[in-house]
């Protein structure tokens, strides 16, 4: 083997891996991949420096790469109070204000259709009998409604909701690689049954009762959704418009920010589920209840818009990170 010839056809790819591994803390969920791929390749090339030409100051050089490679890959982990706490500041609030646009289209169209719905079932008779007769409708307004925050227990009733909203969530995010279908169609039935509940209960004069028990959990809840459905449709138009990237890069990188929005909106929808189980059939002052409602929504919008502006001037995108602790090597 020419071992001038193998060298300059590969040295790009060795000094590449050589500056991923020399940034060590800090590599993008892109750079994570080309450092994997390029340790691998670098160990293929070792052994067949190896078993072709022996030249001791190549086999040197590749061993010690290979070697400092593995350890970057594979090496001690960083703490996880660090992992987390990086997630809560940087990834989450980043994925979650770059989708801001995205995000703000669906609470507009979406509460305009769930508006436009309620206008219709309660100037439309014929609407409001098709969905039930007016004895179950009384019903609903009058009991059934208020009684579904109640009839648990707080805490089974909160945790129902918690891990409900989480999966309706979780579906809206990771299916909209299927172009955005399922996304659009948890929106609208979100919307659909926000409108059509609303409607009712305006039709009987109930308009204020209605208010009262959605807007205390529901002001946080439905951001979320949002929030879920932003991501979900942003990786559905990715897959037919991937920009100037490639299309397996650019779905790899909306598909790391989609899972920081997903695991963020855990947390969120689990303070929205404590509301709702605790707080909105339990406060029976309607002005406190809801009080509680805007400070979680408030406290949460300026948590993204402060963070998440930080982070994206910085360059970070929600994207998942590699910061390995790096093991020392000899050499």
């Amino acid at each position: 083997m020419d071992v001038d010839a193998y060298v300059a056809a590969h040295n790009a790819d060795w000094l590449r891996l050589e500056q991923l591994i020399n940034r060590g803390r800090r590599l993008t969920g892109v750079e994570a991949d080309e450092l994997v791929e390029l340790y691998q390749r670098t160990a293929t090339h070792l052994s067949v420096v190896r078993s072709s030409s022996p030249d001791p100051d190549l086999v040197g050089r590749l061993s010690s790469l290979v070697a400092r490679g593995r350890a970057a890959v594979a090496g001690a982990q960083a703490p996880m109070w660090r992992d987390v706490t990086r997630f809560a500041t940087v990834s989450f609030p980043a994925a979650a204000y770059r989708m801001r646009w995205w995000w703000l289209g669906n609470a507009v169209l979406g509460n305009l259709l769930a508006l436009a719905l309620a206008i219709w079932v309660v100037h439309s008779p014929h609407v409001q009998s098709s969905i039930g007769t007016p004895s179950e409708i009384r019903d609903l307004v009058e009991h059934d409604f208020a009684n579904y925050y109640t009839e648990h227990s707080a805490a089974s009733f909160a945790f129902q909701v918690w891990t409900n909203n989480a999966w309706v969530s979780a579906i809206a995010l990771i299916f909209g690689i299927l172009l955005g279908i399922p996304t659009v169609y948890v929106l609208l039935m979100n919307q659909i049954n926000l409108g059509v509940t609303g409607g009712l209960m305006f039709a009987y004069g109930k308009g204020d009762v209605f208010f009262g028990l959605i807007l205390p959990h529901g002001l946080l809840e439905l951001t979320a959704v949002y929030l879920a459905c932003a991501g979900g449709l942003k990786l559905g138009w990715t897959v037919v418009d991937p920009g100037r990237r490639r299309r397996g890069q650019a779905l790899a990188e909306e598909g790391r920010a989609a899972i920081s929005i997903a695991i963020g909106l855990v947390g969120v929808l689990l303070v929205s589920g404590m509301i709702e189980g605790f707080v909105t059939g339990w406060v029976h002052v309607t002005w406190l209840r809801i009080a509680i409602g805007v400070v979680a929504e408030a406290a949460f919008l300026t948590y993204v818009i402060v963070l998440g502006r930080r982070a994206t001037r910085q360059g970070e995108t929600g994207d998942a990170e590699l910061r390995p602790d790096l093991v020392p090597v000899a050499g």
